[in-house]
């Protein structure tokens, strides 16, 4: 169902047994799993589905090594398994990371830890290489199925032999695995793609927002057209994140569970640097004693993160403070590394959904899940379910816990599971660089397309690469874009009709890399509007007005200026 149909079908029975309220991640996952159960859920989101939070993290699926020491034994090994679940469901989105972790003492820490297991106020501080050694013992064990390998230990000798830009304090680097989330927000795409298929009753609409609840019903206003319409939902799934309480209080019901830290994070471009990461993620404690990571995504490097106390989520971006702080941090390092305000091409901050905690500090609050549940009353008849807290690795198992909630408020029993589902593109996922290059092979023959492209199209996308690829032979437009090659005509076609695209900036920000890599142009955004323009029915005024508003975010929410001299990627 496209919108105008999903908006038609609800005027016509509002009715509905599970209103899902927020489109990242967990919301997300919620309404694949009660999809798969064959329960009618409409999910709406008030901007882009993975425009918030989920868009704004680290990117990075891990077990969290650091919540050892806080104790939370059980939620690493949960999100140990569930990043194992990652990487298995969803290989096209999802791949192993090699983490190096300098160590600069050999036994500091072990004091802060220890008060810390035992629920001690402790100001965090340096990790020396003994509690490492701990940590990532325990981490090796609590991953279960040996997926990836353990983690071993270089002397300084060594690690200053094969990079002579290190650190010289360094004592050694503490090597172990995790994971990147290559593409976060089409990870989140797929798995609404995933829940249409398996049931046609899994809606879900983006620029929709909630705006009151009253007895049996909730108000919703679509920003596209400006119309209100009401929906009767029997439980309201409220996945917001950090705007938690604000919805609970749009709905009349006051709340207070959400104490959320703001997490900054800039990406730059700086050839040497990204030479230096070797492809692996640098995972630090600064000299403030927070943690600190930067590793390469494409040509460029991301470098993360802040973690302190916000309390609008609507006015979150990178401060000057913090891309001071995130800037100088990479010293810690590789002290020679120079990174200055012309370095960066992009930056992007976004509000934990933490509960509210009186933690010493920011990073020892839990990052554990929960769902507590609002009763009926306060002039609204059904019950709120609201998702506090989580993060990504964890994502299924929280989305999975939510939906046995609701099947059990809703009388139903589970059918299905998402264990060993795969997402989207990673469906059949060729593994290995003899099965790639078959598919790849067989793709091209079939469509005349050249393996090049394929390859491309395939790293991209997954195994929905065939797809995209027949979609652009079918429209005869495969040409390459003018502005950035890399991408063709018929890719942003088949974006712009199979992808629920509303907004320009839908595509270079969330379909596709651009933005995050630093590559927006205003020739480019006029290019890309001009070719979707006919698809989604835009009037020539209607597509300048997309590429300003395009240009006002990523100036307002992302200090990044298109309008300036770029860099010439046509000729890259």
């Amino acid at each position: 169902m496209n919108r105008q149909q999903i908006l038609t079908a609800l005027r016509q029975n509002p009715e509905i047994p599970v209103l899902i309220v927020g489109g990242g991640v967990n919301g997300i996952g919620v309404l694949r799993d009660l999809a798969l159960q064959g329960v009618d859920a409409l999910l709406v989101e008030k901007s882009d589905f993975c425009a918030g939070t989920s868009a704004a993290s680290g990117r990075v699926a891990h077990g969290g090594i650091r919540y050892l020491e806080n104790g939370e034994f059980r939620l690493v090994r949960e999100a140990l398994h569930e990043r194992n679940r990652m990487l298995q469901n969803a290989p096209h989105c999802v791949e192993p990371l090699l983490v190096a972790m300098p160590a600069f003492s050999w036994a500091k820490g072990m004091i802060h830890a220890a008060r810390q297991f035992f629920g001690l106020k402790s100001a965090p501080g340096d990790r020396g290489a003994l509690i490492l050694k701990i940590g990532m013992t325990l981490y090796d064990l609590y991953s279960g199925s040996r997926i990836l390998p353990a983690h071993h230990f270089e002397s300084r000798g060594r690690s200053l032999g094969e990079r002579p830009a290190f650190n010289p304090a360094i004592k050694c680097i503490a090597y172990f695995y995790d994971a990147r989330i290559r593409f976060p927000e089409r990870f989140c795409l797929e798995l609404i793609q995933d829940a249409a298929v398996s049931h046609p009753g899994a809606r879900a609409l983006n620029y929709v927002r909630l705006v009151g609840a009253s007895g049996n019903r909730v108000t919703l206003a679509d920003d596209l057209t400006g119309e209100t319409f009401t929906v009767q939902p029997q439980i309201v799934v409220n996945a917001t994140g950090a705007w938690i309480d604000f919805a609970n209080q749009s709905m009349g019901r006051e709340t207070a569970l959400i104490g959320g830290t703001k997490g900054a994070h800039l990406v730059v471009e700086h050839p040497e640097l990204w030479r230096l990461t070797q492809n692996q993620m640098l995972f630090y404690v600064n000299a403030d004693a927070r943690i600190c990571i930067f590793y390469a995504i494409g040509q460029r490097v991301l470098i993360g993160t802040t973690d302190i106390p916000a309390s609008n989520p609507d006015e979150t971006i990178c401060d000057e403070d913090e891309t001071d702080y995130l800037l100088r941090s990479v010293e810690r390092v590789f002290p020679g590394i120079r990174l200055d305000r012309s370095h960066i091409v992009y930056t992007f901050s976004g509000v934990r959904p933490l509960p509210t905690s009186s933690a010493a500090t920011a990073g020892q609050i839990s990052r554990d899940h929960s769902a507590p549940l609002t009763p009926p009353g306060g002039g609204i008849d059904f019950p709120i379910l609201s998702l506090v807290g989580g993060k990504w690795t964890t994502y299924r198992a929280f989305s999975e816990m939510v939906a046995d909630e609701l099947l059990k408020l809703l009388g139903r029993k589970r059918a299905a599971d998402t264990r060993t589902l795969p997402v989207g593109g990673g469906r059949d996922y060729p593994r290995g660089e003899s099965a790639r290059h078959a598919w790849i092979q067989a793709c091209a023959e079939e469509t005349g397309l050249s393996v090049e492209r394929i390859d491309t199209l395939l790293d991209r996308y997954g195994t929905t690469a065939r797809a995209v690829a027949r979609s652009c032979v079918q429209s005869g437009r495969d040409a390459p874009l003018a502005a950035h090659p890399a991408y063709s005509i018929g890719e942003m076609l088949y974006l712009a009709q199979q992808e629920r695209v509303e907004h320009l900036d839908d595509v270079v920000q969330r379909r596709t890399m651009i933005a995050m890599q630093g590559e927006t142009t205003l020739p480019l955004l006029e290019e890309i509007a001009e070719i979707i323009a006919p698809t989604l029915g835009w009037s020539p005024e209607r597509q300048a007005a997309e590429v300003a508003r395009t240009v006002g975010i990523l100036l307002d929410r992302h200090k990044i200026d298109v309008r300036r001299p770029q860099p010439n990627y046509a000729a890259r």
